[in-house]
C-alpha cells in the first residue's frame, strides 16, 4: 500500500500530532495551556513548536516582559491545511486496512486465550 497523498511526516510523530490537533480546535492557545493539556515539559513543547514554526505550520506570539511574559501559539493556514490533509490520509489508511472483498479472511476477534 502506498502512502496516501496528504500524509505529513512532519506532523505524524505523536507529540507533534497532539500539538497540532489541540491547536486545530482553537484560534490561539497559551503555551501553558498546551503544555499542561498534553503533559509536556517546557523544553519538549518548545522543541516541537520550534519545528512546526520553521515549517510555517504555526505562529508564535510573545507578549510582555519578565514574569508577565506570555507566549501564545496558533496554526497558520498552511498548518491547518497540512493537519486536515494528514487526518484524511490517516483515515484512508485505516479504511484501506479493512476486509477487501470475499477473498479476505477475518481475524478471530476472540482474545488469544479463548481462541485456543
Amino acid at each position: 500500500m502506498s502512502v496516501p497523498s496528504g500524509f505529513d511526516e512532519l506532523i505524524h510523530p505523536a507529540t507533534r500530532l497532539s500539538v497540532v490537533a489541540l491547536l486545530a480546535a482553537t484560534e490561539w492557545a497559551d503555551f501553558a495551556f498546551v503544555r499542561d493539556s498534553l503533559s509536556l515539559s517546557d523544553s519538549a513543547l518548545s522543541k516541537q513548536l520550534h519545528t512546526l514554526e520553521e515549517a510555517e505550520y504555526l505562529e508564535i506570539q510573545k507578549e510582555g516582559a519578565g514574569r508577565k511574559r506570555r507566549t501564545r501559539v496558533r496554526l497558520t493556514d498552511r498548518g491547518r491545511t497540512a493537519f486536515e490533509g494528514h487526518v484524511a490520509a490517516l483515515r484512508a489508511i485505516v479504511q484501506g486496512a479493512g476486509p477487501q472483498g470475499d477473498g479476505a479472511e477475518r481475524r478471530d476477534s476472540r482474545p488469544a486465550e479463548a481462541a485456543r
